[in-house]
């Protein structure tokens, strides 16, 4: 291997000429001169105990090692185990991951880089939709709890943090925003019409609170069949659903709560500016 590619060297010859050591030391080759000389010439044949196969990794000859994480323990956590031992090596080897262990380790370092672009997306959608700078912060505040929620249930069925698990919180970025949103859209719109902050708030989460637990249960019951699937492919389809589960369950029980919390607290620091009179509702 070099450079990250596989070169895939094959000697060929006739069978009549490579039965023996005898016979492929008299293979001809060419030399500096551009003659042909015979291997014997430069080489001699030897029985020895040796490796059926020559690895090498970027030109260097390397050996591969290949493992899996215990019960219980993440791929990630594994791959540092690793590191560990490898740091401890004698002067002159080296180490480098391969395969998917490479592309695990490169998804990691840019997990927190994509958590962030994914939250500043939602951040500037919301932005929008309000035409504010201080509203969407009350909707992106919801946020860590659906995370906290994910992390509780995955630590509670002692699921890997692995790249699924990933996944699934980008989907709870965005699932908790929506029950939030679903609140401040209508404390919003009441607010707008006049209506006081308090009032204003109640009233949607009065509005909101049937179609936050519809939503919220049917998408429950949606991912539950992946927390409990058996089969191959498994474990993945788990890290997902629990993930998933936990955090939506989070992100219902406990918004519901602290979302007009933090709304009112949002506006009580940023008032903002009242729409124009007669301006439709419709519009925000």
């Amino acid at each position: 291997m070099r450079e990250g590619r596989i070169l895939r060297v094959q000697m060929q010859a006739e069978a009549d000429n490579r039965t023996t050591p005898e016979q492929i030391i008299q293979l001809p080759l060419r030399n500096v001169q551009g003659g042909m000389v015979p291997l014997s010439e430069v080489a001699t044949a030897r029985w020895i105990l040796e490796l059926p196969k020559l690895d090498r990794y970027n030109g260097v000859p390397a050996m591969k090692i290949a493992g899996s994480p215990a019960p219980g323990r993440s791929s990630g956590e594994a791959l540092a185990a690793m590191e560990e031992v490898a740091a401890k090596l004698p002067p002159g080897f080296g180490f480098e991951w391969s395969g998917t262990s490479s592309e695990e380790r490169l998804s990691g370092i840019q997990a927190p880089l994509l958590f962030a672009l994914s939250v500043v997306a939602i951040f500037l959608c919301l932005a929008a939709l309000y035409e504010s700078w201080s509203v969407p912060v009350a909707v992106i505040l919801v946020v860590p709890i659906g995370i906290f929620g994910a992390l509780l249930a995955v630590h509670l069925r002692g699921l890997p943090n692995d790249v699924y698990f990933k996944v699934g919180l980008i989907v709870i970025i965005g699932l908790a925003a929506k029950n939030a949103i679903l609140i401040i859209q209508f404390a919003r719109t009441l607010q707008d019409k006049g209506t006081d902050l308090i009032e204003a708030t109640v009233e949607a989460c009065r509005l909101r609170f049937r179609p936050i637990l519809m939503t919220s249960i049917a998408f429950v019951l949606g991912v539950l069949p992946l927390a409990i699937s058996t089969g191959a492919g498994a474990n993945g389809r788990h890290a997902i659903g629990t993930g998933v589960m936990g955090g939506m369950i989070a992100a219902t029980v406990l918004a519901i709560f602290l979302v007009p919390v933090f709304y009112v607290v949002i506006r009580r620091i940023f008032p903002g500016r009242g729409r124009l009179q007669g301006e439709e509702v419709g519009r925000d």
